[in-house]
């Protein structure tokens, strides 16, 4: 297993083939159907396929990075982190987050997204990570404030926002 960084209660790992069956249950769950409609996989084998190409990028050090959220405690998958390219700003990348609900509300969606925050600016070298909302997500706004995110501005018309209302942009720099 290879682990890229730790905080109290969270390894930040690569993910494994093993993980596909949780993966597609953590985000089966009606809160990422709500809010991230795109990101919920079709089947077993579509979240396997995602698997494989998120090792890929890790392996080959290119973004989309996307790592397993594991439990310290119990060594339980239950989310997952990473970040993407941010089009035009080669300094910058745009982070994401999930945790699955029988854990939400510990603060340990704070927890990672503070952890993966720093992780992707020594390893991008980047000087601004941005993070996304889409409006009426007052939870995940929340955690993007606890973390040290500041809100910038709304964005709409984005490919990537579900209902065309509008996103809500977070940015922290480092």
């Amino acid at each position: 297993m290879k682990v890229f960084f730790e905080t109290e209660h969270l390894l930040v790992r690569e993910l494994e083939a093993e993980d596909a069956e949780q993966l597609y249950a953590n985000h089966a769950e009606e809160k990422v159907r709500k809010w991230f409609p795109n990101e919920c996989y079709a089947d077993l084998s579509e979240a396997a396929g995602a698997i494989e190409f998120f090792r890929d990028c890790v392996d080959g050090e290119r973004l989309p990075y996307v790592l397993a959220v594991q439990l310290k405690e119990t060594g339980e998958l239950i989310g997952d982190t990473g970040v993407s390219e941010v089009e035009g700003e080669p300094d910058a990348v745009e982070i994401g987050y999930q945790i699955c609900d029988r854990y939400s509300g510990r603060g340990l969606a704070t927890e990672v997204l503070k952890a993966m925050t720093e992780f992707s600016f020594d390893k991008f070298d980047a000087s601004v990570s941005y993070g996304r909302v889409v409006h009426g997500n007052g939870a995940s706004a929340r955690v993007l404030e606890k973390g040290g995110y500041t809100f910038l501005r709304e964005e709409f018309g984005a490919e990537d926002d579900p209902y065309g209302n509008g996103m809500m942009v977070y940015v922290r720099r480092k």
